[in-house]
């Protein structure tokens, strides 16, 4: 089994970013400064066009760094920053640019391709969840959340359906689609879903569809005016609150 392998580390307001790769997958760990004790981990999705690196990213893991008091890994999705891109990768690319400057829907064809790199994703985020939990400040057995929306759903909806070590997941922004409607159908665990009422990319009735098709018994929408781009800060603090109530008790 591939282990964590650290490549850098930096300290900065209590919080310790380390880079490291699980085999060829490049990732970031955020960790609280003081001391090494145990705590939960969060796995932390970035949207399409991101990587793990992103300033969003590290805002975020700040926050759940910072008032959570959890460990946060994040993971490039294949081929986004510096992992190389497939045929398909690049076919559904030029098509997305295609139809943004013919003023066409973009939305199937974003669904489309975070399919293809979804299915690539989820193995991969297991794998380093499996080489994260055998670090002493992680451990195995304990509690494990997920937090992405937008293309962080896409690949964060499967990867919660297939791995029981997830207990509780943010999620949202993002269409539905029978896939995607399929393991929502598996997912039992609490769920926090965002949407954005105006979002140009995200249908507001398949947002609302998607919500829907989650089989867990405990689910809250959190829908806020605005477009894709427009969430509202406070959703990061809610998400932390949510994650913090079901992942420390």
């Amino acid at each position: 089994m591939p282990s964590v392998h650290f490549t850098s580390e930096e300290t900065s307001n209590g919080v310790i970013a380390r880079g490291f790769t699980v085999g060829e997958v490049p990732g970031m760990l955020w960790s609280p400064e003081s001391g090494s004790g145990r705590a939960p981990l969060v796995l932390l999705g970035h949207g399409g066009g991101q990587d793990s690196r992103a300033p969003g990213m590290a805002g975020r893991a700040a926050r759940l760094v910072g008032d959570g008091g959890f460990h946060v890994a994040a993971i490039d999705a294949p081929g986004h920053g510096g992992r190389p891109r497939t045929e398909d990768d690049e076919r559904e690319i030029a098509a997305l640019r295609r139809a943004m400057a013919a003023g066409e829907p973009v939305g199937p064809i974003v669904v489309a391709f975070n399919a293809g790199i979804a299915r690539r994703a989820v193995p991969e985020w297991r794998a380093t969840l499996d080489a994260l939990q055998e670090l002493p400040e992680i451990g195995a057995g304990g509690p494990v959340g997920y937090y992405g929306v937008s293309m962080g759903t896409a690949i964060g909806l499967p990867l919660t359906a297939a791995e029981p070590r997830i207990t509780a997941a943010v999620l949202g922004l993002y269409s539905y689609d029978e896939a995607l409607a399929e393991a929502a159908g598996r997912i039992t665990v609490p769920v926090e879903f965002a949407l954005q009422w105006d979002d140009e990319l995200v249908p507001r009735e398949s947002g609302l569809a998607l919500f829907d098709a989650l089989a867990s018994k405990e689910k809250t929408l959190h829908a806020n005016v605005g477009g894709h781009h427009e969430v509202p800060g406070f959703e990061a603090d809610s998400a932390v609150r949510f994650l913090a109530r079901h992942l420390r008790g």
